[in-house]
């Protein structure tokens, strides 16, 4: 019997996917629940796995786009398991170990390196000898593709060899995943449709980076998750939406919606790019359910298996660009919502304290927001009182003797 595989849904809002890669070959035997297809949608990339055992007949070839519900390859079931037939579930998950050939002139020595790759990349990477460490991987899950295996077989002289990048003048022309595509649509769409601007304040981070000091220790011992910046920039942001409630809102139509919860996206880099996952009702959390949320949600997009409710939704964004060197940005909306917070780097900067001057570490807070929502009066206090409860942190929460500990949950 031939069974038809269809694509399944991946979220409610998505109606087509993009065959980004063919794990397998026309004719292939393939195992039930084995990963024969990566698939992009405009949101994430999804693995496919096989539905059922049998012969494989592709419908759709890379790069074509099919509608949710269409058929994409067909499994013969009726055929027989070839006894030849070694199994490639067990392979999707433990990581394979690449090492260089030996060669006459011996090289300096390199540290055997655990890479997860396609079965495809996993042949073509023994076949040529291919010291896997030197690939980029840009496949789901941090896996090396075969694209990835031809881009470094023609990328001519291995540039750690030398002062150039590679000598063959060599051009390729890649098409964007679908998801890459979706993301230049909606930041074009931004900048031609909202009427976007950027104000900026400077914080000082000694108040916060002395009281992480100070408890780091107990509170990782007490929380099992390490004290970052970002649960107090996301629990400042939660506070100071709550007094300027157009920032948290967004327009459709002619009217204005607004949110009597804080979904915050933290924005997280990914082998496929930047993602926005989101942490519900952070207005709720403590800093360690903040830290444990965002510690999940990261793990998921670094392992690529990020899912579309994580990212679907959203009231405000924080975005860090600090951590890869950034001094200042104007950071661009996250549609629908009207604002996003651009954190950047901490830099030793002398600034003014009671008429002396001190050496602090500082940091430059952006905020783009859309004017026909917000007002610059609102955009202004908003970043201001973000600014204030930094400086101040156990000015976020009301009460206790030991404001510091209230804060911490110790």
């Amino acid at each position: 019997m031939a069974l038809e595989m269809k694509v399944p849904s991946p979220g409610e809002s998505i109606t087509e996917v993009e065959i980004a890669e063919w794990l397998v070959n026309d004719g292939d035997y393939v195992e039930k629940d084995q990963t024969i297809a990566e698939v992009d949608s405009d949101k994430a990339t999804l693995e496919l796995p096989a539905e059922e055992a049998g012969i494989i007949t592709l419908k759709a070839e890379e790069g074509d786009v099919v509608l949710v519900g269409g058929v994409v390859c067909l499994i013969d079931t009726d055929v027989e398991r070839p006894a030849d037939f070694e199994s490639k579930v067990e392979e999707e998950e433990p990581e394979v170990v690449a090492e260089a050939t030996p060669s006459p002139n011996p090289a300096p020595v390199v540290a055997k390196v655990d890479v997860k790759a396609t079965p495809v990349a996993k042949e073509m990477i023994a076949a040529n000898g291919i010291n896997a460490n030197k690939i980029a991987a840009s496949g789901s899950n941090g896996k090396i593709t075969k694209g990835d295996i031809e881009a470094y077989l023609t990328g001519g002289v291995d540039a750690s060899a030398s002062n150039g990048w590679g000598g063959t003048r060599a051009q390729e022309k890649k098409k964007m995943s679908m998801m890459r595509r979706n993301i230049a649509k909606r930041l074009v769409a931004v900048k031609n449709e909202t009427a976007m601007l950027t104000t900026f304040n400077e914080l000082d981070m000694k108040p916060i980076m002395d009281l992480r000091k100070k408890y780091k220790e107990l509170f990782r011992e007490s929380h099992g998750v390490n004290l970052g910046f970002m649960s107090f920039f996301t629990k400042a942001v939660t506070e100071a939406l709550r007094l300027y409630p157009s920032v948290n809102g967004m327009i459709d139509g002619d009217y204005m919606i607004t949110h009597d919860f804080a979904d915050i996206g933290i924005a997280v880099s990914s082998p496929k790019g930047l993602l926005v996952p989101v942490v519900r009702n952070a207005e709720k959390m403590s800093l360690a359910e903040i830290e444990s949320e965002i510690k999940r949600l990261a793990i998921k997009a670094r392992d690529g298996k990020i899912d579309i409710s994580d990212m679907e939704g959203g009231t405000f964004t924080i975005t860090n660009g600090g951590v890869f060197g950034s001094m200042m940005s104007t950071p661009i909306i996250n549609p629908p919502q009207s604002a996003i917070l651009g954190m950047h780097n901490i830099i030793q900067r002398p600034v003014a304290i009671d008429g002396k001057v001190e050496i602090r570490p500082m940091m430059y807070l952006a905020l783009s927001y859309d004017h026909r929502i917000i007002d610059g009066k609102e955009s202004v206090g908003f970043l201001k009182t973000v600014k204030e409860m930094l400086e101040n942190p156990s000015s976020i929460i009301f009460g206790g003797k030991d404001p510091e500990k209230v804060l911490l949950n110790l």
